[in-house]
């Protein structure tokens, strides 16, 4: 039987073939624990894991600990890894946005099966795995049989063709399929097409997180080539295989979708679903915060971006811009091209690598009335912050392009 990606990753972990609609039980080979999750005492009672080498433990949300309970939760993270010699521990100093850590380390491979109980698992779908975000019962369930169960949804095909134009971001394509296609709940998303090679794996990273905004139960691309010398430069011990949908898969839609006619996007406040559009319908709306940072948008590329559009200009008085990179390699790498400085000297405040100001939580939080514009993850109501204010989502260059003019602005425009 001809099968879509996430029929064969799905029947692979099973066992077996794994037909849609079908509920399959599948053997785990990955499962992440971040810090907050140790905020419950669920994990205390675990008395073993089923296997401590598919188990990792990443310091992400709260990091360093801006509060006494953060601190307990941090506390306890560390004696649950060492009561069952869990080695995969990203403590401060090591510590990143758990999906880039997965991705820089080479922890997500083709054809895993990857639980977190992050909605943004997803993530893990741009180097072909099955990766989905899983209530905290059900994450606690595979840490102690290494298995779980999921049923399998029908696929939602998009094939790329042509190539994006400068400035054009995974965000922006992304934003263009919810503004026009909208919901995908209840199916896979699967990407494909001769325009695919053309994408580089920080675009389908972003693509790939952003998934979870539009409901879908994954989110996946084939490991073509570009993905395999990815996850072996992560990982040189990896050796990982091709996986690839089949020529005659069914699909519930099959959507084309031309890089080349795609320019920057904007979703306003409240949703990416049929709530996006060119960057053009909005141009002139005031800022109070600009923010480039997340799983979604934190990485390397994202950095270089920013830095090329903001070296030798200035944020706008009353802006505020704040870049989190997504990992202490990404701060690292970023430091030593220079990056920093040149965010720096713009007016923007770089701060630690977490997840911040993308939940609302810490570093970044949102007042009443204040508009931010951010290439983060989320723009509902009270994502980061107040539930009076208002959050825009763009690429890095339009937060970048945005933060210099103090309104939201096309980056076309501001670079010339």
């Amino acid at each position: 039987m001809p099968e879509t990606l996430i029929q064969k990753v799905l029947g692979r972990a099973s066992g077996g073939q794994a037909e849609v609609g079908e509920i399959v039980v599948c053997e785990v080979d990955l499962t992440a624990l971040i810090d907050i999750q140790f905020a419950h005492d669920r994990l205390a009672d675990v008395v073993s894991v089923a296997d401590p080498d598919r188990i990792m433990i990443v310091f992400d949300h709260a990091v360093p600990a801006p509060s006494i309970r953060d601190a307990e939760s941090g506390r306890k993270a560390r004696a649950f890894a060492a009561e069952h010699g869990i080695r995969k521990l990203f403590d401060l100093g090591q510590h990143g946005i758990v999906h880039q850590v997965l991705a820089e380390q080479g922890l997500a491979r083709p054809g895993w099966v990857v639980a977190c109980t992050d909605s943004h698992t997803c993530a893990a779908g741009a180097v072909g795995a099955a990766a989905r975000g899983l209530g905290p019962a059900e994450v606690l369930q595979i840490v102690c049989t290494g298995r779980t169960w999921h049923q399998v949804p029908p696929t939602v095909h998009y094939a790329l063709s042509g190539r994006k134009s400068p400035w054009v971001n995974g965000k922006d394509i992304f934003l263009h399929i919810a503004g026009r296609y909208g919901d995908a709940t209840g199916h896979a998303v699967e990407f494909g097409g001769p325009g695919l090679a053309e994408l580089p794996m920080a675009d389908r990273r972003t693509i790939a997180t952003q998934g979870a905004e539009i409901g879908a139960d994954f989110t996946i691309f084939p490991a073509d080539q570009h993905c395999l010398d990815y996850v072996t430069a992560a990982a040189p011990d990896a050796e990982p295989a091709p996986v690839r949908p089949d020529e005659d898969a069914e699909y519930a839609a099959v959507r084309g979708i031309e890089l080349s006619g795609i320019s920057p996007m904007v979703a306003r406040p409240g949703t990416v679903i049929e709530n996006a559009g060119p960057v053009g319908d909005l141009v002139g709306t005031r800022i109070d915060q600009a923010f480039i940072g997340s799983c979604a948008n934190g990485q390397l590329a994202d950095l270089e971006v920013a830095a090329e559009i903001l070296k030798g200009q200035q944020v706008a008085s009353g802006t505020r811009l704040i870049v989190t990179p997504a990992s202490q390699r990404i701060y690292l790498e970023a430091s030593r091209r220079g990056l920093l400085a040149d965010l720096v000297e713009a007016g923007a405040t770089v701060t630690n690598p977490t997840c911040g100001a993308c939940f609302g939580y810490h570093m970044g939080t949102l007042a009443a009335g204040e508009v931010c514009i951010t290439a983060s993850t989320r723009n509902f109501k009270g994502r980061m912050g107040s539930t009076e204010a208002e959050v825009y989502m763009a690429s890095p260059a339009t937060v970048a392009a945005s933060a210099i003019r103090g309104v939201i602005s096309d980056v076309r425009e501001v670079v010339g």
